[in-house]
């Protein structure tokens, strides 16, 4: 049965249309070699301002795919243990929408000139992803798309349940440190430190997860 598109798509569709639109009244402006690639220096890589538009339309086009995939995961997942969590999901897709549009914003403020979005509003905006994810993975039921997928999370329930509470903890608290650090340091720094947690949050619950394998492994 086909699905109707709902009041929530549409806001969605609303919320990725907004870089777009930015770019477009804002064209004009844009001087006419715009940085295009940054680094914990800043911008290091400079083309053309039409290639603005080729990074919106393919920025736009992830967002689509991303949540038309995350909202009808339960369709593919073999595990069928998605459909229960649905709504999660959804929320999950949306939180990406928004914070791709949001960095969208911030990559278009840079190209005018404005460094100040780039240095002090991206970092804290990962920061607050990364606590928010953390919020939300506590509940991810086991699946294969979304989540701390590896052999040992998805062959037993309990070490998924056990490995997603640890990650959503690590996950909230270090989205909070990031997000304090890059306020604090300069961007060079900041930048460095987001680099360290997201490798730390990252690292521990798989970590953790092979050791509960191993401990709970009968012979």
């Amino acid at each position: 049965m086909k699905k109707k598109i709902t009041a929530s798509d549409l806001l969605v569709y609303m919320i990725m249309a907004v870089p777009p639109i930015y770019l477009a009244l804002h064209y004009t402006s844009l001087p006419q070699t715009i940085p295009l690639h940054f680094n914990f220096h800043g911008a290091d890589g400079y083309g053309d301002k039409s290639q603005s538009w080729v990074f919106i339309s393919i920025i736009t086009v992830v967002s689509f795919a991303m949540y038309a995939f995350l909202k009808n995961i339960s369709f593919i997942d073999p595990k069928r243990a998605a459909a229960s969590s649905a709504s999660l999901f959804h929320k999950i897709a949306v939180m990406m929408v928004v914070f791709l549009s949001i960095v969208e914003i911030i990559i278009l403020q840079a190209m005018q000139g404005n460094m100040f979005s780039l240095e002090k509003i991206l970092l804290p905006s990962m920061g607050i992803f990364f606590s928010v994810m953390g919020n939300l993975m506590l509940n991810i039921k086991p699946n294969y798309f979304v989540g701390i997928r590896v052999p040992w999370t998805l062959e037993n329930d309990d070490n998924w349940r056990k490995t997603h509470r640890l990650a959503g903890k690590l996950w909230f608290a270090g989205g909070i440190i990031a997000s304090i650090t890059a306020i604090i340091l300069p961007y060079k720094y900041a930048f460095i430190c987001f680099i360290a947690i997201v490798f730390v949050i990252t690292i521990i619950p798989v970590i953790f997860s092979y050791q509960y394998f191993k401990k709970h492994q009968t012979s």
